[in-house]
């Protein structure tokens, strides 16, 4: 029984695991022996210790300090180019945009300005439109509220803007008084008014401004075909019912206009498409003198057909310079004549007054 509960499993191999202790010769002989040498030894510096390196084959020397300045300046010089063309290219679209200043955010004036590009900037006007040309916004209803917001404005542009326009929104009904103010302050401060009566109108005002920036006025002036045809026709359509038809038929006949304007209304007549009363506006149009006066003598047609030999001409002046002091001197004494029947009733109207005054006196007395 004893041995059965010592040995409960009599048929497990027993365990081979043996610990070894060392014999007394064995641990003199291994204090005796020099100790193995440690693969990393210690080293002073960081250079002592990766010497070893250098003598290897996948050592690289580093460049040297010349060629990594030169590396570095050209690594530089993009990120410099790129820097200066985002700033060129910046400067660019401002030049090309309109400037607004940061106290205009809110306004739905922006919302307007569509074939132009704007953006915000710090800037003493409202609207930036040039280098020379400036814009202030001001609403009629406004006005009302601040009168002096106008001049205090003007005032702080100063003169740094040859163009200074004053752009007016018209949004209330009685407009006589506030537009009166609003204009003499622009009159008296050099500034352009331009009203417009609604956001859209002034939208349009400071984009054409904007895109005529650098443009000569030139372009705003009517321009005149040089062609000889485009001129004729300009000329023969200021004449009533006469339209670009009948002015290549009448070229065509005639030739030249100062040949149309020697035409008679039966020359006028033959021309095809044009009827009687475009000759007689054409005739009348090419016959009538520039200065209307009253003939006093015969008409101007029996005149010019007459011809007057140099004395009759002096006779002629002699004969209008003596009516014409006779009109004068007839004149004078109906002047005269007047004057002096007027005093003769005065004089009358007085004696009798002064005799009534004694008749009653001598009764008094």
């Amino acid at each position: 029984m004893e041995n059965s509960n010592q040995n409960p499993n009599t048929n497990d191999p027993p365990s081979s695991f043996v610990i070894k202790i060392p014999s007394y010769e064995e641990v003199i002989q291994s204090q005796s022996q020099p100790p193995a040498q440690s693969l990393f030894k210690s080293s002073q510096t960081f250079t002592q210790a990766f010497k070893s390196i250098k003598n290897s084959e996948f050592y690289v020397p580093p460049p040297s300090s010349s060629s990594s300045q030169s590396q570095s300046r050209d690594s530089s010089t993009p990120s410099a180019a790129a820097n200066q063309a985002g700033a060129s290219s910046s400067s660019a679209q401002n030049r090309n945009a309109i400037l607004v200043s940061n106290r205009q955010k809110g306004n739905p004036l922006l919302k307007h300005i569509r074939n132009v590009r704007w953006a915000f900037s710090d800037i003493v006007c409202d609207y930036m439109l040039g280098k020379n040309s400036c814009a202030l916004y001001l609403s009629l209803r406004y006005h009302l509220l601040h009168p002096d917001y106008l001049y205090y404005r003007i005032r702080e542009l100063g003169k740094n803007f040859k163009l200074r326009v004053v752009l007016c929104h018209v949004d209330v009904e009685d407009v006589v008084k506030p537009l009166l103010e609003v204009t003499r302050t622009a009159l008296l401060h050099d500034c352009t008014l331009l009203c417009g009566w609604s956001l859209e109108e002034c939208g349009r005002y400071l984009e054409t401004i904007k895109v005529y920036e650098n443009k000569p006025a030139d372009l705003i002036q009517g321009q005149m075909d040089t062609d000889y045809l485009s001129r004729l026709s300009h000329a023969l359509t200021s004449v009533r019912h006469v339209n670009k038809t009948d002015v290549v038929t009448l070229g065509s006949t005639f030739g030249s206009l100062s040949h149309i304007m020697d035409a008679s209304m039966e020359d006028l007549a033959r021309c095809p498409g044009i009827g009687e009363r475009k000759v007689k506006r054409l005739y009348d149009t090419f016959h009538e003198p520039f200065k209307r006066t009253i003939p006093k003598h015969p008409s101007t047609a029996e005149t010019s057909a007459q011809q007057f030999t140099p004395s009759e001409v002096k006779d002629d002046e002699k004969e209008t310079s003596h009516s014409s002091k006779r009109n004068k001197k007839e004149s004078d004494l109906t002047v005269k004549s007047a004057l002096s029947a007027a005093f003769a009733k005065y004089k009358e109207k007085v004696g009798m007054e002064t005799n009534h005054q004694q008749e009653h006196e001598n009764q008094k007395q």
